[in-house]
């Protein structure tokens, strides 16, 4: 039956009603719920090797930059997404300008293509333990997976394969809730049986040992840890009353997040001496130990692939994610060419995702070439944090200019102390941009300069210099118009 036929047969209504029963009942989540979500897409053991260098101060140098990073940069995004739509490209368009609204969502997207080495280093480091130990500190091995399982996932998702989301959810527990409990409750017996710590944990440790600037500058990793709370935000219009359940949901899910971050990074430190540990490896040295200590090394492989799973998980998803953002406002700009535009048959971006790849690739060798593994993932874990920290900024300002210049505009929540906020916000970020240039003290490269060099050539040249190529280079002609397409690749 038409649908016309369908009509004549129901009583009249009138227009307006009928509006509005089309429209359907909004579906509303707890604020426990949302807590839970954002601990969830925040939280990951993967930096607890990086802290647990610091022992008890480890305390100190999670909650600094949760008081002075995520709780600003929360409360500040939960305010521009619960009044504009488009997400941080319409933010910075409307309170700077469009040239730097697309500063922002490519920095959103630029700092993948150094995350994923960070990030599959990690993965190479805990499969070896599954395979061989002594390959965790092999950089040809690292460069092999990284360049194996990133193409692998380009496979993956140019194919517009469904399910990547709930494999990512569910790796919160598989690759993270479970380890990081069973890690903390051997730790907590291995201290009970009268075993002594690696790291002193008395009230003089509470505070890192001050060794200059550079003893500072792997606190900037935490800054990374805290990301990505910006796309949690989009969530603030499902909650019943925002203003007093949003704040609820984010100081939960702070109290869960620093959990997670800091008890792992303790049990690491308590099991295994800092001049021993690995930063990407020192997961798994901490749960080898230890299980080697209670008679169940077998266990150490299985643990190794829990934590690879949520890994994966958490690649499949940002790996289609920021790239089809950056996309949909270059069709609309021009800001990309119309080679980068083109889709697949499945509708999937797969020659940006394969151009990443190519720079992922190149990226990959650097495991090879640096004189060490946790080098290598150190600095690629400070050139995604800095490129990244750039969006922040743009972010802060934009919201300020947006609270001063649209008072009126209609917002579901409204951040307390508005500039305040943003300037706690942008001072934090800013100086750990600064602080990321410094060399760590614990870096053992004999040659500061190289390591500035690579740092400031990779956070500034991708951060900035490509973006600013792109907009110089632009044509009216790289614009697609609603509705049209460019051939598929």
């Amino acid at each position: 039956m038409s649908t016309a036929d369908a009509s004549a047969d129901q009583p009249l209504v009138p227009a307006d009603a009928r509006a509005r029963a089309k429209v359907p009942a909004r579906a509303y989540i707890t604020w426990v719920a949302l807590a839970l979500m954002t601990t969830s897409s925040v939280a990951s053991l993967r930096p607890a090797p990086t802290m647990a260098l610091y022992g008890l101060a480890a305390v100190f140098l999670y909650l600094v930059p949760a008081i002075v990073f995520l709780l600003p940069t929360s409360l500040v995004s939960a305010e521009l997404a619960s009044g504009y739509d488009g997400g941080v490209y319409n933010w910075v368009s409307r309170g700077i300008s469009k040239p730097m609204g697309f500063l922002a969502v490519w920095c959103q997207f630029a700092m993948t293509i150094f995350y994923y080495p960070s990030l599959l280093g990690f993965v190479a480091s805990t499969l070896a333990y599954v395979i061989n130990p002594e390959l965790a500190s092999s950089g040809v091995w690292t460069a092999l997976v990284i360049v194996v399982i990133y193409w692998s996932g380009v496979w993956v998702s140019s194919r517009g394969t469904k399910g990547v989301a709930g494999l990512a959810s569910g790796g919160l527990i598989i690759g993270t809730l479970i380890p990081g409990v069973i890690l903390v409750t051997l730790g907590v017996v291995f201290l009970g049986q009268g075993n002594a710590s690696a790291a002193p944990m008395d009230a003089d440790h509470l505070l890192p040992v001050w060794a200059g600037l550079s003893s500072l500058v792997l606190i900037v990793n935490n800054f990374l840890s805290y990301s990505g709370m910006e796309m949690n935000a989009v969530h603030v219009g499902t909650l019943r009353n925002p203003a007093r359940e949003f704040p609820r949901a984010i100081f939960l899910a702070m109290g869960l997040v620093l959990l997670i971050f800091i008890l792992p990074a303790l049990a690491i430190s308590w099991i295994v001496p800092a001049e021993q540990l690995s930063l990407t490896a020192g997961i798994m040295q901490a749960f080898d130990t230890v299980f080697a200590y209670f008679g169940s090394q077998w266990l150490t492989p299985i643990i190794g692939i829990m934590l690879v799973t949520a890994s994966l998980g958490g690649m499949l998803t940002w790996l289609a994610g920021p790239s089809k953002g950056l996309l949909l406002i270059s069709r609309q700009e021009g800001y990309l060419p119309p080679f980068l535009q083109r889709l697949n048959k499945n509708g999937v971006q797969q020659n940006i995702l394969v151009t990443q790849g190519v720079v992922t690739t190149v990226i990959a060798l650097g495991y090879a070439l640096v004189p060490t593994v946790s080098n290598a993932y150190w600095i690629f874990s400070v050139i995604t944090t800095q490129v990244y920290l750039i969006m922040y900024l743009l972010m802060f300002v934009a919201a300020v200019r947006l609270r001063r210049n649209d008072p009126d505009h209609p917002r579901g929540y409204r951040a307390p102390m508005l500039g305040a906020l943003c300037g706690v916000g942008f001072a934090a970020s800013l100086a750990a941009l600064l602080v990321g240039f410094i060399p760590p003290s614990q870096f053992e490269s004999g040659n500061p300069g190289v390591y500035l060099l690579i740092v400031a050539g990779g956070a500034l040249g991708l951060g900035l210099l490509v973006p600013f190529l792109f907009y110089r280079l632009r044509k009216p002609s790289w614009k697609l118009p609603e509705g049209s397409e460019v051939s598929p690749s």
